[in-house]
């Protein structure tokens, strides 16, 4: 098998594994947010194959997550691509310079911090539509809400992803290349 299939067998399995965490991983937690571990899975595929990976599985599971599970329609498929891409892209981009477990670390630092800013950013914008309140009204939930579960749920991520990089990466290593 030439590399190439092999990388688009990789995706192809990450977005299947990514959609099952979602599936059977969601844990509600305030409001309407829900803690899913898909990042996790995100993630580990761009550390392994890079951003373009990363964003290709972000895309796809929150499409099939969109028509299957999800009850907040393509404003839920935005928030999850700009949430998953933010963290994932950022950890891959940055572990692409320094391909090491500290670079894997700074990478999921740098991910984490990105994701919560950026979604604080969305936030602001789409939640008024998306909750059907008044932007006032979501302005006073941004700090004791959204940034809390943001700031957990990045840290979750980034946590498990470092636990896992290590021997995720060895049996990437392990197996056979053309």
């Amino acid at each position: 098998m030439n590399r190439q299939t092999k990388n688009l067998t990789a995706i192809g399995m990450l977005c299947a594994l990514a959609y099952a965490a979602t599936a059977v991983g969601r844990i509600p937690l305030v409001l309407f947010l829900k803690y899913d571990p898909k990042d996790i899975v995100i993630a580990l595929g761009g550390l392994i194959l890079g951003p373009l990976a990363s964003c290709s599985i972000a895309l796809v599971v929150s499409l099939a997550e969109m028509f299957t599970i999800s009850e907040t329609g393509v404003l839920g498929l935005f928030m999850n691509v700009a949430s998953s891409c933010s963290f994932a892209c950022t950890a891959a981009l940055v572990y692409q310079r320094r391909r090491t477990f500290l670079g894997a670390a700074a990478g999921l630092l740098c991910g984490w911090l990105c994701m919560v800013l950026v979604m604080l950013l969305w936030n602001y914008f789409i939640a008024p539509i998306y909750m059907g309140y008044p932007r006032e009204a979501v302005v006073e939930l941004l700090i004791p809400v959204f940034l809390p579960f943001n700031v957990i749920k990045g840290g979750l991520n980034a946590a498990a992803t470092l636990l896992l990089y290590r021997p995720v990466l060895a049996a990437w290593s392990a197996a056979p290349h053309e």
